[in-house]
């Protein structure tokens, strides 16, 4: 292993997920290696600085995709043509930004002058408010062209919310791993053989039906299938089966495995359930935030880089209720 650097060091080194490293694997940014002697992946120094030159272009915001481009192009020459565009992306937002900031300021000026005790005046600042949103959807700028939808879906990913959708996972069987280490690739792959059996005996193909959490105190990820009535620990291949109470979450989607997707999620999540009337987090011990592969999960879509992950944070009624 001379020269070759464990996943977990990468990990911890670059502050980044084991998921995460597969992930850029997956995408063919990056390769591992494998030592005879040890069964985990290893990194040598290619590797490693190809993993710095892409934290630096995701830091930059630039997509996956436009990331694949740099790496498979000799020359210089897609790399400029990224980073141009990524220049001409903000120029438009800096333009927008300023002309979104004159709007508001003449909001602001015709609400101190106005009298809230006269209704012509209240039916003035109406119409004004029209105006503006009229005003802001067809705004355009001389050479770069950009309007609020398209800052909106433009803006950091950090700063934007998750679309959330409620879920009700009733109690049910689930076959369990059990704690497998991050580096444990052995592990990860047993299970995902014997559950991509067991899929392939359910006629319902739509849904996922696989589960990981990871687990704080153990520092561990546990990853769980759901079972049909009629599979048995005869179909399980030695993994146990348990049951799954089940609940209530706030599941919503997430771009990739990285951790800055995992992070805007979360935080999303939570910023929508302070401002809930009847929910919020459900801290309880027993329950995890669950994620899985949402899909689509073709080899060829995954290339694309169409993939996504659904994370289900656990939430509760108010009181208990």
């Amino acid at each position: 292993m001379n020269g070759l650097i464990k996943i977990r060091d990468v990990s911890t080194k670059y502050d980044i997920s084991a998921r995460t490293l597969r992930y850029y694997e997956d995408m063919g940014l990056i390769t591992s290696t494998r030592s005879d002697d040890y069964a985990y992946r290893l990194y040598d120094e290619t590797a490693v600085q190809r993993l710095e030159q892409i934290l630096i272009l995701r830091k930059l915001n630039i997509s996956i995709k436009d990331i694949q481009r740099i790496f498979n192009t000799s020359g210089s020459e897609v790399v400029l043509e990224v980073l141009s565009k990524k220049v001409d992306d903000i120029d438009g937002e800096v333009s927008l930004l300023h002309e979104l900031k004159e709007i508001v300021l003449e909001f602001i000026r015709q609400i101190e002058n106005a009298d809230f005790g006269k209704e012509s005046d209240i039916k003035l600042l109406y119409e004004k408010a029209k105006e503006i949103e009229t005003r802001l959807v067809n705004v355009d700028y001389e050479g770069n062209t950009a309007n609020v939808i398209r800052l909106l879906a433009a803006a950091e990913k950090v700063e934007k919310q998750p679309d959330i959708l409620l879920v009700e996972m009733p109690p049910c069987r689930m076959v369990t791993s059990g704690y497998l280490s991050v580096e444990s690739d052995d592990e990860h792959r047993r299970f995902d053989s014997m559950c991509g059996r067991l899929a392939s005996r359910i006629a319902d193909k739509i849904n996922p039906r696989d589960f990981m959490y990871y687990d704080a105190e153990q520092n561990k990820l546990v990853w769980m299938f759901m079972l049909e009535d009629w599979m048995t620990e005869s179909d399980t291949e030695g993994f146990k089966i348990i049951n799954f109470d089940g609940g209530l979450f706030a599941a919503a989607l997430a771009d990739g495995w990285e951790l800055s997707e995992y992070d805007r999620v979360y935080k999303g999540i939570n910023a929508w359930l302070t401002q809930q009337e009847f929910l919020e987090l459900d801290k309880a011990p027993d329950r995890h935030m669950l994620y899985h592969f949402a899909g689509p999960h073709s080899a060829q879509m995954k290339k694309w880089n169409y993939g996504r992950v659904r994370y289900f944070v656990p939430i509760k009624a108010k009181g208990g209720k």
